[in-house]
């Protein structure tokens, strides 16, 4: 084809070109994708859960997935509460049922623990043996630190020996350090969360008391004391909780089975 027919009108390249595809939003740095999870998690697990996804998706590599799991202590007992997939959460749960391990070990003293090969590892030895069958052949544990609002260690598993460069432990440590940030404020805005429940259920319950007592009152011409006297005794001697025996009274007088409050949502 001559240079004339490359440039004619009925060449492709004298069409209208359609125009280039925008370029793809670049991927959100772990500083804002943190922040991004504290909004969005529904509760301390589901951030713990897609914090282990990130922390997986951050250390494979082509030939080496990592499993990551999150083991946090409670009432002086680990649980493992959030993983990036199965075979993470029975390493968790496994090491957990021995009570000793890499994992816990790391967890126990605060500091990062790197076992680079199972296969020399003399530590935890049934523990080990049980990770190799498994599939495991190396192990990075970095505890979370959350300055005294809970224990909590980020597990993560190679199949591969040696599965876990000196730039991994850099960048899973500073990950854990990023974390730990946000997963204090996750706990503080749960705890609060908690706190409001409580607060609106104690409110709830001090106004069906109130409503109770004024309709008792109101029966028996009697005063607020004495009123609240008939209440208690009736909730001690049936032994049911006090708001119970106050709802019961303003069902009996109203014969309203639902009894709703100014602080019901």
């Amino acid at each position: 084809m001559t240079n004339h027919e490359h440039g004619g009108a009925g060449s492709f390249s004298a069409l209208p070109q359609a125009a280039p595809p925008p370029a793809p939003a670049p991927a959100p740095d772990l500083e804002t994708r943190l922040k991004e999870l504290v909004l969005d998690s529904k509760d301390v697990v589901s951030f713990l859960t897609d914090l282990a996804l990130i922390a997986s998706s951050r250390l494979s590599s082509p030939g080496n997935r990592i499993h990551s799991g999150v083991t946090v202590m409670r009432r002086k007992r680990p649980e493992a509460v959030a993983s990036s997939d199965v075979a993470a959460r029975a390493l968790d749960e496994l090491q957990n049922g021995f009570k000793d391990g890499p994992c816990l070990t790391a967890l126990r003293n605060g500091t990062t623990l790197l076992v680079p090969d199972l296969a020399e590892e003399r530590r935890w030895a049934h523990y080990i043996k049980a990770a190799q069958e498994n599939g495991v052949s190396s192990i990075l544990a970095v505890p979370l630190n959350l300055a005294g609002e809970a224990e909590a260690v980020l597990n993560l598993y190679s199949g591969c020996s040696n599965g876990f460069t000196d730039e991994d432990i850099s960048t899973a440590e500073a990950f854990a350090n990023q974390a730990a940030s946000s997963l204090r404020l996750v706990l503080r805005i749960a705890q609060l969360s908690e706190a409001r429940n409580d607060l609106a259920i104690a409110m709830q319950s001090r106004t069906v008391i109130d409503m109770a007592i004024g309709a008792i009152m109101a029966e028996n011409r009697c005063s607020r004391d004495t009123a609240f006297q008939i209440l208690t005794k009736a909730s001690s001697s049936r032994n049911i909780k006090l708001r119970d025996v106050a709802a019961a009274v303003i069902t009996s007088i109203s014969g309203e089975k639902q009894i709703d409050t100014y602080f019901d949502e």
